[in-house]
């Protein structure tokens, strides 16, 4: 048979094709919107369950690492001093730029006669003097040293000024409202101020993004100056709160006694910020507790695995059958009440196709999550490529490819 019968006869079958396409995908549009939109993240509801732990402190927050959800709060949005939390924020920057490849660990952090005038926590850093980077953060992290946090706030934003306004900007990007820098250490000044619930969203972000934070927060003791300086951390629950990882203490007269104290049992990551005690001890006692609150009545329950998920969907209209699908967003585990995690249970809604084209992480479908009849969350399932539609053309080539094909055989 002859090409030109060939062409003819793909034309024929294309026309019809793309005639029964269109009636098919008329009657059968895949419904993408059954059930409430996803959303990222679980909802917990805690706020009808607060009660009062009577922690001697200011302010309080507890919230679980992994979520960001509030467990417990106390005057959390109230603005006030944070001593030497305001670290965390320089520690930030800090390793922001290292990753970012502006800094390494292993170059040497000049001191300036600004940096080694600071007074409270410190090193007795002298003007000239050099440590590495590594050694400055260890000073930073452990002994809250304000000399050493002023050093690295110099090197990476050339002053400290200039690191301030750095400062500020990050925590407006970051949604930290009530929190004002107005300087890189801590110390006390008319306007430098945050709040409890700021802390957490600082400390949960640099736990996500900078986990390298626990290698220095994690340190007892430590030593500089070839053993003439020694390093002992300020966090003592380190030794005595089974978990505890971190993360950041401080202590000025305006501000009282804080913390942001870290810890971790059976999965479950928590962040327990302290601001206004009225002793370190009173201050180790109030974050204590908080963690045990949490603890006591919150777990980390393992999201139920998909057994029959589908790897790919089917795809109308393109040159390609079916397009692979990302599961992703779905979280290894959720937060839920204490005992709650034997009641999960996962539904995936998936149509039974899609219609070309589609973008790359375009949502196809939803994870559902309940404790029995109680909806958890929803994560999406998207495309995990792009793909575009079977336009005339590319139909006619592949028809005729295919024909040819046949002839040849």
């Amino acid at each position: 048979m002859k090409k030109s019968k060939w062409i003819a006869i793909a034309a024929v079958l294309l026309c019809g094709v793309l005639l029964v396409q269109c009636a098919y995908t008329a009657q059968n549009v895949p419904k993408l919107t059954a059930g409430p939109p996803a959303n990222k993240e679980p909802v917990v509801q805690t706020a009808a369950e607060q009660v009062d732990l009577s922690l001697p402190c200011r302010a309080a927050v507890l919230i679980d690492q992994d979520t960001g959800t509030i467990l417990y709060d106390k005057n959390g949005d109230t603005q006030m001093p944070m001593a030497s939390i305001t670290k965390l924020m320089t520690l930030l920057l800090t390793f922001e730029a290292i990753h970012d490849g502006k800094l390494q660990c292993d170059q040497e952090v000049p001191v300036s006669e600004h940096a080694a005038s600071m007074g409270g926590s410190q090193i007795w850093l002298e003007p000239g003097e050099h440590f590495t980077l590594k050694e400055m953060l260890k000073a930073i992290c452990v002994c809250s040293a304000n000399d050493a946090a002023v050093a690295v706030a110099e090197l990476v934003g050339g002053s400290e000024p200039a690191f301030v306004s750095q400062m500020n900007a990050r925590a407006a990007e970051l949604g930290m409202k009530n929190t004002h820098y107005c300087n890189a250490c801590g110390l006390d000044a008319a306007d430098h101020h945050s709040t409890a619930h700021d802390v957490a969203i600082l400390s949960r972000y640099i736990l996500n993004t900078c986990p390298e934070i626990l290698e220095y927060s994690g340190i007892w003791t430590d030593q500089l100056r070839g053993g003439e300086t020694h390093l002992v951390n300020t966090n003592k629950l380190l030794k005595s709160y089974p978990g505890m990882t971190g993360l950041k203490t401080g202590t000025t007269s305006g501000a009282g006694v804080c913390m942001s104290a870290t810890a971790v049992r059976d999965d479950l990551s928590l962040i327990a910020v302290i601001l206004g005690s009225p002793s370190g001890k009173e201050r180790f006692e109030a974050a204590a507790a908080l963690l045990d609150y949490g603890f006591a009545n919150y777990e980390a329950g393992a999201v139920p695995a998909l057994p029959n998920a589908p790897l790919d969907l089917p795809v109308r209209g393109a040159k390609q059958g079916a397009v692979q699908l990302d599961y992703n967003d779905i979280p290894p585990r959720v937060l839920v009440k204490k005992g709650g995690g034997k009641d999960l249970r996962a539904e995936l809604v998936l149509p039974e196709s899609v219609d070309a084209p589609l973008d790359q992480n375009q949502e196809l479908g939803t994870v559902n999550l309940y404790a029995d009849k109680e909806k958890l969350g929803s994560w999406a399932v998207k495309s995990a490529m792009q793909v575009e539609k079977l336009d005339f053309a590319a139909a006619f080539d592949l028809i005729l490819c295919r024909a040819v094909g046949r002839e040849s055989m």
